[in-house]
C-alpha cells in the first residue's frame, strides 16, 4: 500500500484523511492517507523519516506551508511565487517536488462547482498573508479585468501587488481607501476564524456581487454575513476549495482526478449535523 499523510500542528481536526480514503476508494487507488503531527522546528526531520519509510507524497498544513516550500529540490512556478507548498512528492529521479494547489482548489470550486467566471470581472481580496499568496496567480490566469488586493497594512498587499503585476492588472489598497463596486469579493483574512470581520467602506457590493470566504464553518462565516447584510447575490465558504485542493494534489500523485460533487454535499452534511 501506498503511504501519503498531511503534515501539520495541531493536525487532529484535519478532514484530509477521510477525503482521500474517498478518493482512493472512488478511483480504485490502493494506498493509505494519515494525519501526523509534526513538532514545530522539526518539519524537514518528519518528512525525511516519511519518505524514508516508504512514503510517497504528502500535504503540508499550518504552520509548515513556507518550510515546505523551502525544503522542496524543484517548485512548480505557483509554488514559487506562492512562497509556499502544500504538496510534496518524489519525482521518478527521487527529487523532492513541491506544489501549491489551493489556488487552484478555490478557482475551481467558483467556477466549476458554482458556475461563475472570473473573467471580465472586478475582482477584490481581502488579505495579503500567506494563504492569499496562493491564490492570486490562479486568479489572474481567469483574466478578470482588474485585482485588488487590500489589507489592514497597506506595504503588505503593495508588496504582493508587485509580486504578480506582472501577471496581470493588480493594485493594493488599504481597507478604507477601498473604491467598490466588485463583481466578486474573495476573504482570504484569518479575522473571519475569530469571528471579526474588517472594516470595509460602504459601496463595496452591488446586487450581483458574489462573495466567497476562504474559511468554512458549522455555521455562516462572519464575513459571510456581512456580504448577506449587504446585499450581495450569493455569499460561499471554503470547504469545497479544501476538496478542489486536495482533489488537485491526489492528481498529481495519482494521475487520475476523483470526482468531487458528492464528497463536497457529504462533508457539508455532517458539518451541518455537528
Amino acid at each position: 500500500m501506498d503511504r501519503y499523510a498531511v503534515f501539520g500542528n495541531p493536525i487532529s481536526h484535519s478532514k484530509s484523511p477521510a477525503i482521500h480514503t474517498e478518493f482512493a476508494q472512488q478511483t480504485s487507488q490502493s494506498l493509505t492517507y494519515e494525519a501526523i503531527c509534526a513538532p514545530v522546528g522539526k518539519f524537514a526531520a518528519s518528512v525525511d523519516a516519511f519518505l524514508a519509510d516508504g512514503g510517497k507524497g504528502l500535504n503540508v498544513t499550518v504552520p509548515f506551508k513556507e518550510d515546505a516550500w523551502k525544503m522542496a529540490e524543484i517548485c512548480s512556478e505557483r509554488a514559487q511565487l506562492a512562497g509556499a507548498v502544500n504538496t510534496l512528492y518524489l519525482n521518478d529521479q527521487g527529487q523532492l517536488c513541491g506544489e501549491n494547489t489551493d489556488g487552484v482548489g478555490m478557482v475551481r470550486d467558483i467556477q466549476d462547482n458554482y458556475g461563475y467566471k472570473m473573467a471580465g470581472k472586478r475582482v477584490l481580496i481581502l488579505g495579503a498573508g500567506g494563504a492569499v499568496r496562493g491564490v492570486i496567480r490562479p486568479v489572474l490566469e481567469q483574466n478578470p479585468r482588474e485585482v485588488v488586493i487590500a489589507n489592514r497594512t497597506l506595504s503588505k498587499a503593495e508588496t504582493l501587488a508587485g509580486l504578480f503585476a506582472p501577471y496581470g492588472h493588480v493594485s493594493a489598497s488599504a481597507f478604507d481607501a477601498l473604491e467598490g463596486p466588485f463583481d466578486l469579493i474573495i476573504n482570504g483574512t484569518a479575522a473571519s476564524l475569530q469571528g471579526e470581520m474588517p472594516t470595509l467602506p460602504e459601496g463595496m457590493i452591488h446586487p450581483k456581487t458574489w462573495c466567497y470566504d476562504m474559511m468554512y464553518s458549522a455555521g455562516q462565516t462572519p464575513f459571510n454575513r456581512w456580504a448577506e447584510h449587504q446585499g450581495a447575490y450569493q455569499q460561499l465558504d471554503g470547504l469545497g476549495m479544501l476538496v478542489e485542493q486536495a482533489a488537485e494534489s491526489f492528481y498529481i500523485w495519482r494521475g487520475v482526478r476523483p470526482d468531487t460533487a458528492g464528497l463536497i454535499n457529504h462533508l457539508r452534511s455532517q458539518i451541518l449535523n455537528h
